[in-house]
């Protein structure tokens, strides 16, 4: 409704109403007639200003004194309104410009800071793996011989010795009694279950006790190898593909050591079963011998000239058997870091894994080729050959008893070989397109564990399956049993490593 003042008919910008006519009016033309007058416009009765209500109303807009009453005038307003168009837009553009320019030079400074930082922290990680190799070794007794090849040269890289230094006869004798020694035990033993060992009917009920990620870098993901401390199964040592491996204690979720030093990725990892020694291979193609008190270098040995795929401990803890896709297997003396004898494999084909046999004489390789072959370590002779496969030998398994020879490659099974029989007698067919990257047998050879697509544990002689564990998220590269199977651990490309047991 539209108010309109009494006195000058217009619509009032401060309405009030007079309470004794009920009339509206402009405060200023009212409040000047009642100064004049002292009374009501329109009645006439007496009123003061105080008597005056004032009406609450929204701004009133006043309307434009109309000027676009003819074209001319028309085409001048849109034209100015063009004009101011252009001017604004002119300005906009300009402040775009110079927004752009100051983006664009924040941009390069930040690309360029970040290269610094890429820099700097690329030497950091030079200078920290030049010093590791040049801490002082404190884990093994002083070396007086002139050809220890435990030196390092800058860069990290090994000094070797150009010829191996060949079997001498007191390490054949050492060898020898050694394995004389260990099959004496194993027929002690004879078929005796150890006492502790778990039963298959409580390995059927294990569930995943821990899972733990944070082992080695989120950048460069992936744990690519794993085995444990014989003596000691809480300590459990790691390769990943950010070029450490890492010693972990289960018990307490603690990492004891970070062993830094290689160049590339670490495929290969052996825990001294006795000692607190760690041995790590990699595509840099060293051998590296680690005191993990110290968490410093003992020994480089760099026996191939090409990756290093396979790595196994001699019976005795003093030996290590390397093998290579430059084609040959390499033996080598840990203590001083000194290659002692290297063979090259006789169809000249490379080689992609090894493992010894428990008694230490003889021992099994994988190659390319799908063969797997056993060598005779003293007559350092391939005296036999398993054919069957098809794809590069993954993996290949003693069992403890020395009977049994578990081998396996990318055609997702896994083969069984009678080493008294040199045959073929069982196959276990895996899922189609499952691929398997560890094998391994528990101490007492009464069980089997697989790792690849999924983590799956076999009773041996019956070779069901006792259990599958399907918790890794990508590939399980590795796996390995507790003391009397009373654990597993397993460790995977999804940088995990996993515990399972009974809760």
């Amino acid at each position: 409704m539209a108010l309109c003042c009494s006195l000058s008919n217009e619509v009032p910008e401060h309405p009030v109403v007079s309470p004794v006519s009920g009339s509206v009016f402009e405060r200023r033309l009212i409040e000047k007639y009642i100064a004049d007058n002292g009374v009501d416009p329109i009645n006439g009765k007496e009123i003061t200003v105080d008597q005056l209500i004032e009406i609450k109303t929204p701004p009133i807009v006043k309307p434009k004194v109309p000027s676009a009453t003819s074209i001319p005038a028309v085409l001048k307003s849109l034209q100015d309104e063009w004009d101011a168009v252009m001017l604004n837009s002119f300005t906009l553009r300009q402040q775009l410009q110079t927004a752009r320019q100051e983006l664009s030079h924040a941009l390069y400074q930040h690309d360029a800071a970040c290269r610094v930082i890429a820099r700097l922290h690329k030497e950091v990680s030079t200078a920290r793996e030049a010093l590791a190799t040049l801490k002082p070794q404190t884990g093994y007794a002083a070396v007086s011989t002139p050809s220890v090849a435990a030196s390092a040269e800058a860069g990290g890289v090994a000094a070797q010795p150009i010829e191996a230094a060949g079997l001498t006869p007191e390490i054949i004798s050492q060898l020898q009694d050694k394995a004389t020694v260990l099959t004496q035990e194993r027929k002690r033993r004879g078929k005796t279950m150890p006492e502790g060992l778990a039963t298959a009917e409580a390995l059927k009920g294990y569930k995943t006790l821990a899972s733990h990620p944070a082992l080695h870098s989120a950048s460069m993901p992936g744990i690519l190898t794993m085995d444990v401390h014989a003596a000691d199964t809480s300590h459990i040592l790691t390769g990943g593909n950010d070029r450490c491996a890492t010693v972990f204690n289960k018990d307490t979720e603690q990492v004891v050591a970070v062993l830094k030093g290689h160049t590339k990725k670490v495929t290969k990892v052996l825990y001294h079963p006795e000692e607190e020694v760690a041995i790590t291979a990699s595509p840099d193609a060293t051998i590296r011998v680690w005191n993990i008190t110290s968490s410093s270098q003992s020994a480089i040995i760099r026996a191939h000239d090409g990756p290093v795929t396979g790595l196994s401990l001699h019976a005795t803890g003093e030996y290590v058997l390397s093998t290579s896709l430059d084609q040959h297997w390499a033996f080598s003396d840990i203590r001083v870091g000194r290659l002692l004898t290297k063979v090259a494999d006789t169809d000249g084909n490379p080689l992609t894994t090894a493992q010894f046999h428990p008694d230490g004489l003889i021992f099994g390789t994988g190659t390319q080729d799908s063969q797997i072959k056993i060598w005779d370590l003293k007559e350092q002779s391939n005296v036999a050959n398993f054919p069957g496969h098809s794809g590069p030998i993954a993996a290949l398994s003693f069992s403890e008893n020395g009977y049994y020879l578990a081998t396996a490659a990318e055609d997702s099974c896994v083969k069984l070989w009678d080493l008294r029989k040199l045959k073929n007698f069982k196959t276990i067919q895996l899922d189609e397109g499952y691929e398997v990257k560890d094998l391994c047998f528990d101490q007492s050879g009464t069980y089997l564990a697989v790792a690849g697509t999924d983590v799956r544990v076999y009773l041996c002689k019956q070779w069901e399956t006792l259990k599958t564990f399907n918790d890794h998220t990508a590939l399980a590269m590795g796996v390995r049993f507790g003391n009397h199977a009373q654990s597993i651990a397993s460790v995977s490309m999804d940088r995990t490593l996993k515990i399972y047991g009974i809760e």
